[in-house]
């Protein structure tokens, strides 16, 4: 049997279960050999080529029939082990990327592509280091594949979790898409209930003419997502009333996540985002097996974020702290006295507007010898946010302006793939150089009015670059004609310098790195640099024409980012806080087993896992500034089962003609097995549960397609207890700041009433689950849309 050299998101794809073609009972059977399945006719992925490890996709026609997407990060909505921690729609600064043995905290262990353009935000390693999902359109997807964990010499330890990669539309022939969408939110939250909106508008064009292609996505959304914060009082942090307090009712008495009475007394942080998107793609064939691409993104993000207080005096009026000078206002709770702050009323600005451009110049002979040059960059052309920060009754409208301009990432690769018995060989190298910069410019200035007034005295900045460059080989080698195997190395030299972390220094002495005429600490790192070597390996053997096993092992080392290293500040004493430059990269060995049975219209997986990660970067007390502080956790374990099915055609007409079934179920035990840190006592975290992996999570997606026009689907997703913390000192997950565990229903229905028109409606969380991840996650939300395609 011949085996036609293809990107592995190919073969894999169809081998775990992601194209839908393999419903059809009429579909031709795969060409197979050692394990791998070759699909063709698609477009290719940019991940790499054959690896015999967990490779999971959907297709836009998937994601039409069965996925009520408003947001390029609900394509994932369904795979296995995955969790994107959306808040409401067009989350732009949370939405953070959760995998098998990494929580929602650690952004930076996974990574996510468009088009092989990097859209992870390496800059640090947290909610607010989101994946770049605005540079993506629904709508524009053609297909989504994803690589779980680090078993790639192509990619960086950054890719531990899992390797997103999106692949959009380009067009063979002229095409127009438009779609208009809305949905509703009835929100019903402890201290009050209002309905949020959000509508969405887009348009694509494309065309192919000779050797030139293009595309060209336009796309607004303009969303309005639930508040997302509580300001809060512990009751045992109230005082004897002594006079002067404003009596208030309004205040709704519930549990902290440690199980702590306290008192909610507002709702904060709620957005009003506009969101514009643009994206340009290019393509010219220069030869028949030479083409050179280019891809250009605009994003503008313009947000207002507003808080409202529950309470109220005798008159009925809104108490909060304005009458106060925007500072304190003393109140009365439950016969208690409490002092409402400017933190307790929350409310900022953000205008952002970031570019990406990528160029592409790759040859596809599928020859011996194929090679390819590409080069990104990402900026942040604009990013400023303004917030509220009233100094006093001289100054109600004070605040701060963080400036985040001259940050972003640049991305530069050569690879080859070498085929040394053509292209129907049991042979393929593939090796590459690569280059990842990242530099991170934040500044804060205070200003005289948030919303309108110049910059004004400095208060804080931290400053920093790091950059990878790495080498990597990889050998793809059919050994036998049911044995195949894959043996890579990747060298990697990391690098970080000019960190600076700087504050605002009102003492009367020079001290340490203070200084009374400079008004400021500043505190300069010292450049740092480290080399690893991570070596992969897999094997894979077809049992039978249904039955395959396969195994992998890889290392992964993720270094520190520059967020991790030096934002912070300097306190009182002189003393760095919250910054450390020291951090030590974190080292992951992960391991896979896996048996796949496939056949026509249905497939299986189980898929046995393990991590073991020493130095894990966490935030934990660090008790020489009594402040806490990312430092490396000693080990971390995690053993799981992964199961994933699928059934179309004959095995689900039984049942009821055109119904697709599809499932996953994964139950890991993560565990801190070491460290020498602390959060509140020695040894507390010691055999604890991995913040935000739960024990099981489990998704469950039926799609009916009642005739070639209608369609509908039903989905389900679970997940069980979880903490937030590394102490697991937070058993109450239903509370603010804790995480639940949930279990959520979707229904679409989607009806093509004319070759170019459809319509679609559906419900997220049908049943209304509340529940949370540090954030309240969206209540029952309905949709609607309308598309145009010709």
């Amino acid at each position: 049997m011949t085996f036609p050299i293809r990107p592995l998101a190919l073969a894999a794809l169809a081998a775990s279960q992601a194209v839908a073609a393999l419903a059809d009972d009429n579909a031709p059977d795969p060409t197979r050999r050692a394990g791998v399945v070759v699909i063709t006719g698609l477009q290719p992925s940019s991940l790499p080529t054959r690896i015999p490890t967990t490779i999971e996709g959907t297709t836009a026609a998937e994601i039409d029939r069965s996925i009520n997407a408003t947001d390029s990060e609900d394509a994932l909505k369904y795979l296995p082990s995955l969790l994107v921690r959306k808040r409401y729609i067009g989350d732009y600064n949370h939405a953070v990327l959760s995998t098998r043995a990494s929580g929602t905290g650690n952004s930076a262990r996974s990574l996510v592509y468009a088009d092989g353009v990097l859209l992870s935000n390496l800059l640090g390693n947290g909610a607010t280091f989101t994946p770049r999902w605005g540079m993506v359109t629904p709508e524009e997807i053609a297909r989504v594949d994803v690589l779980y964990g680090p078993f790639s010499a192509a990619y960086p330890g950054n890719a531990v979790g899992a390797v997103v990669d999106y692949i959009t539309r380009m067009p063979q022939a002229f095409e127009a898409h438009a779609k208009l969408g809305v949905s509703h939110q009835p929100n019903d939250q402890p201290g009050q209930r209002r309905s949020f909106s959000a509508w969405q508008a887009s348009a694509s064009l494309g065309n192919r003419a000779g050797p030139f292609s293009w595309w060209i996505n336009l796309n607004r959304l303009d969303s309005q997502g639930q508040p997302l914060t509580l300001a809060t009082r512990l009751l045992s942090a109230g005082t004897a009333l002594r006079g002067g307090e404003t009596a208030t009712t309004g205040a709704v008495a519930g549990l902290d996540r440690s199980n702590q009475a306290w008192w909610l007394i507002s709702g904060g942080t709620q957005y009003d985002t506009v969101q514009d998107h643009l994206k340009l793609k290019l393509a010219w064939d220069i030869t028949p097996v030479l083409r050179a691409s280019y891809l250009g993104g605009f994003w503008h993000n313009q947000s207002d974020n507003s808080s409202a207080s529950w309470l109220r005096d005798a008159s009925s009026a809104v108490v909060d702290n304005t009458s106060g000078g925007g500072i304190s206002q003393p109140v009365a709770i439950g016969g208690q006295r409490y002092t409402l702050a400017a933190s307790d009323f929350p409310r900022s600005r953000e205008s952002l507007q970031h570019q990406m451009h990528a160029l592409n110049l790759k040859s596809r002979t599928r020859g011996v010898f194929d090679w390819e040059l590409a080069a990104s960059v990402y900026d942040y052309g604009r990013d400023q946010a303004r917030a509220y920060a009233p100094t006093g009754a001289a100054a109600p409208q004070a605040g701060r302006i963080t400036d985040q301009a001259g940050t972003g990432w640049q991305t530069l690769a050569a690879k080859a793939t070498w085929r040394p018995d053509g292209a129907n060989g049991a042979h393929t190298v593939d090796l590459g150089l690569g280059q990842d910069t990242d530099q991170l410019r934040n500044r804060v200035h205070t200003t005289p009015d948030w919303q309108t007034g110049a910059a004004g005295a400095f208060a804080s900045r931290f400053d920093g670059n790091t950059r990878t460059r790495s080498l990597f080989v990889q050998n793809t080698w059919i050994v036998a004609e049911d044995w195949a195997t894959v043996l890579g190395l990747r060298a990697e030299r990391w690098a970080a310098w000019d960190g600076a972390t700087e504050s605002a220094f009102t003492g009367t002495a020079d001290r340490g790195i203070c200084s009374v005429a400079s008004g400021r600490c500043l505190l300069s790192h010292p450049a740092r640099s480290a080399s690893h070597l991570s070596p992969k390996a897999a094997l894979s053997h077809q049992l039978s024409d249904a039955w395959v096993l396969k195994a992998s092992t890889g290392r992964a080392v993720r270094y520190p980012t520059v967020s991790e290293l030096y934002q912070g500040g300097v306190n009182a004493a002189g003393q760095a806080i919250n910054n450390n430059p020291d951090l030590r990269p974190e080292r992951s060995w992960t391991s896979e087993l896996s048996a796949e049975w496939t056949a026509v219209g249905a497939s299986a997986r189980a898929t046995l896992f393990h991590e073991d990660t020493r130095d894990a970067l966490y935030s934990q007390l660090n008790t020489a500034t009594n402040a806490n502080t990312v430092q490396n956790v000693d080990r971390i374990r995690t053993t799981g089962l992964e199961l994933a099915a699928r059934a179309g055609g004959r095995w689900t007409d039984w049942l009821l003609r055109g119904l697709d079934l599809q499932g996953s179920l994964t139950c890991a035990d993560s565990r801190t097995v070491a460290n020498s840190g602390f959060v509140a006592t020695p040894g507390d975290t010691i055999g604890k549960w991995q913040p935000r992996v739960p024990r099981w999570r489990a998704t469950a997606l039926a799609v009916w397609q009642a005739t070639p026009q209608l369609s509908a689907s039903l989905g389900a997703r679970y997940s069980g207890r979880q903490f937030s913390t590394l102490d697991n000192s937070d058993p109450n997950g239903f509370a603010y700041q804790g995480a639940s565990k949930y279990f959520t229903t979707d229904v679409r229905l989607r009806w093509k009433f004319d070759r170019q028109w459809q319509v679609a409606v559906g419900i997220d969380n049908l049943n209304n689950y509340q529940y949370w991840n540090f954030h309240p996650y969206p209540q029952r939300t309905w949709t609607a849309e309308l598309k145009f395609d010709l």
